[in-house]
């Protein structure tokens, strides 16, 4: 089994998109990225737009080789869209790359009216095999939908991913350690490797008996887990980082969030937005020239990279 973390919010993009190789199949799951359209009223700075350019082309890549691809939910940072902002991957760009693959997302019945309409429009534009609400073949197994971080009667839902070779590995998109029950789902399939989203300490909403209860998830998930990979809304903050870093030192366990596990440099830009604003100004009318593509981020990108 081989696993590689494309995007996620340490590796400089909000998402949680990874490629698995097991044998012949090539499962890309959670195809998507965005940047945060505003964030404390700024855009994002022309340094992420770099990088989500990059991670952009590493999607589209996997998306070409895949047999499998998997949708958790239809947000916007984790599937192309036929409305995509700049900072998104548009549709069209995977757009009949990969004619027949197998595109695996959870059932329309739990899907939101806004999904409802992303996915209406990806079915009609992709030419895919859809297999919507399919409980998986092979070394694929999903999860029935699970809340969308803390359980409640209006919350939006995700599936998870468990993929099983010589190690078993499991996707548990945006959950972010909110739910008990989804947790014990979890343990219950004995994942060796485990990413998963964690919780968004960076939203003031956050109560402190739902920090208390993410915490408690991870320390319960670090200790049954080899590998725990810690990530997106968690690496919104340079709280996060700390919180993860916490994590290992009580825990004493293997903990890391993406770039740790990919072995490069954490970049929590969308964490640093108002940093590189500070230290490299952008002209007023950067983004607007940039949507119009009359701007380009080399500039940004050679001071950022050296």
């Amino acid at each position: 089994m081989k696993i590689e973390i494309i995007g996620a919010e340490s590796l400089g993009v909000r998402g949680l998109c990874c490629l698995v190789t097991v044998a012949e199949r090539k499962i890309l799951i959670d195809p998507g990225l965005a940047l945060g359209f505003l964030r404390n009223g700024q855009a994002p700075h022309p340094v992420q737009v770099a990088v989500g350019e990059v991670i952009r082309k590493q999607i589209i890549q996997a998306w070409g080789l895949a047999t499998d691809i998997v949708f958790s939910h239809f947000h916007g940072d984790h599937v192309p869209l036929v409305d995509a902002n700049p900072y998104q991957l548009d549709a069209a760009l995977v757009t009949d790359l990969n004619p027949g693959v197998r595109i695996w997302t959870k059932s329309p019945d739990f899907l939101t009216v806004k999904e409802q309409k992303r996915y209406a429009a990806l079915k009609e534009r992709l030419d895919a095999r859809w297999k919507e609400g399919a409980t998986g073949a092979g070394p694929l197994r999903f999860s029935g939908s699970v809340p969308h971080g803390e359980k409640t009667e209006r919350s939006e839902s995700v599936i998870m991913t468990r993929i099983e070779d010589d190690r078993v590995f499991v996707h548990t998109s945006d959950i972010q350690l909110l739910d008990d029950d989804t947790v014990d789902r979890v343990l219950a399939w004995q994942p060796d490797i485990l990413l998963a989203g964690g919780p968004p300490l960076y939203l003031e909403r956050l109560s402190s008996s739902l920090r208390d209860r993410a915490w408690q998830n991870a320390v319960r998930l670090a200790g049954s887990v080899d590998i725990l990979i810690l990530d997106h809304h968690l690496m919104r903050s340079l709280e996060g980082l700390q919180w993860l870093d916490s994590l290992l030192k009580e825990t004493g366990r293997r903990v890391f969030c993406s770039a740790d596990f990919m072995g490069v440099r954490r970049r929590l830009l969308e964490a640093e937005r108002k940093t590189l604003y500070k230290h490299m100004p952008v002209p007023l009318e950067w983004h607007q020239q940039y949507a119009q593509g009359k701007a380009a981020t080399e500039k940004y990108e050679r001071i950022f990279f050296g």
